[in-house]
């Protein structure tokens, strides 16, 4: 009995030592872990240190304190988002080819997820600079597009206090006017029509703004922003998209394949690297229906699709968005002594690199960036195993669902599709 009594005052004096031991750890350690901090910043030796196995003392420093503003890279707003887009390889398209087919993905801008960011951002900063529009003045920007340049302009005029009212034809895919209207944009889808037709969507928002400015009722001025014109388009990528390609592959590159609707991705680019790459290839990825192909083959506009009562649409007769064009424009013309060679490529044939780039590489992009890899392909091959070719991936296939992606449908699980399947525009499903 005298033995567990006293077993009983050891168990309850050990539990009341414990408990005083954690109270005074609670005030103690905080004095103690800012004496280390300070003996760490100081390089000294802690007080008790042993050297290690080397005989020499381990000196401890802190790095959780300390001024890093330096390494911060921190944007200035949407735009501040806009350029300096990855460059990666397409592994799949690598792989099949023996070139390094390189994607540089524009549709990770961060203001309308394509390469318009660059040209929509440049058309305002140079419209502002020469006076022709005034944030926060009620100005509107008028524009004439298929849908990117006008999401690109939409997001960016509500970023630098400006409106903007686009026009596109109606047989463009719904979600891109569906999401121009969420970024507050006023859009007027008209029928489709040629250039000389006043209607025509881009002659449709150059009379709007026009109009606008003309109006002294109205707050504000009217500015065209005129894409297929405008130099600014060129210039962004001559000045943003052309060296960073040159910079991202250290300047090792042999061929840039690109489409073209305003031009002014090819032109903007070709200028800048072809000065420094004499040897370089710049080559255009044009859709069936467009003239542009037999402008940089033959020196003139036409398509066969183009001949009296064969033309199904009054633009250009492919299910292809964004590129593509039956006129010359200025931004084109800027770069086209630059462009050494074209392929054209047919909608089945883009419709089987959209699914081959989902199946093989998990890439799920529009209806353009698929035109881009099957000529970047077509390109390789002619070109042969060991070079090195940079196309564009212009905007993801989201805005693409109801058209394009459903005319390709659901990709299956069976990963079974070969390039041959691609190039001929069939599908081994």
């Amino acid at each position: 009995m005298y033995m567990e009594g006293r077993n009983k005052y050891y168990i309850a004096g050990a539990f009341a030592t414990g408990l005083l031991f954690a109270i005074g750890l609670r005030d103690v350690y905080p004095y103690l872990g800012r004496q280390v901090r300070r003996w760490r910043r100081s390089g000294k030796t802690l007080p008790g240190s042993q050297p290690n196995s080397r005989g020499k003392h381990i000196s401890l420093s802190d790095h959780t304190e300390g001024d890093f503003s330096h390494d911060l890279e921190i944007a200035e707003g949407i735009e501040g988002c806009i350029g300096n887009t990855p460059l990666f390889k397409i592994k799949s398209l690598s792989a099949a080819t023996g070139c390094e087919i390189f994607g540089k993905a524009e549709f990770l801008n961060g203001g309308g997820g394509s390469p318009k960011d660059r040209v929509a951002l440049n058309m305002l900063k140079m419209a502002e600079e020469d006076g022709l529009i005034s944030p926060n003045s009620g100005d509107v920007i008028y524009e004439g597009t298929v849908g990117s340049t006008g999401i690109s302009l939409a997001t960016l005029c509500r970023a630098r206090g400006y409106l903007a009212h686009i026009c596109m034809p109606d047989d463009q895919a719904q979600e891109k006017s569906d999401y121009l209207l969420k970024l507050g944009a006023e859009v007027e889808r008209v029928p489709p029509a040629p250039i000389v037709d006043q209607n025509q969507f881009v002659n449709r928002a150059r009379a709007l703004a026009a109009a606008h400015t003309a109006d002294t009722s109205r707050e504000g001025r009217g500015f065209f922003a005129d894409q297929f014109e405008n130099e600014a388009n060129w210039q962004a990528h001559f000045e943003g998209t052309g060296p960073e390609i040159f910079r991202q592959t250290g300047g090792h590159l042999d061929a840039f394949v690109a489409g073209a609707g305003t031009g002014g991705t090819i032109s903007g680019v070709a200028r800048f690297l072809k000065p420094k790459l004499p040897d370089l290839k710049i080559v255009l990825a044009d859709p069936q229906g467009s003239g542009l192909y037999n402008r940089v083959k033959y020196g003139v506009m036409f398509d066969p699709q183009e001949r009296e009562g064969t033309r199904r649409r009054h633009q250009v007769d492919t299910i292809v968005e964004g590129i593509g064009v039956n006129r010359v424009t200025a931004n084109f013309e800027a770069g086209r002594e630059l462009i050494d060679d074209a392929f054209r490529v047919t909608d089945e044939q883009a419709i089987a690199m959209a699914r081959w780039l989902v199946e093989k590489d998990g890439i799920f992009v529009g209806s353009s960036s698929s035109v881009n890899c099957v000529a970047a392909v077509q390109l390789a091959r002619q070109m042969g195993p060991g070079h090195r070719i940079v196309t564009i991936l212009c905007d993801s296939g989201t805005r693409h669902l109801s058209k394009f992606w459903a005319k390709a449908g659901n990709v299956g699980g069976r990963g079974n599709m070969t390039l041959e399947d691609v190039l001929q525009g069939t599908e081994n499903e």
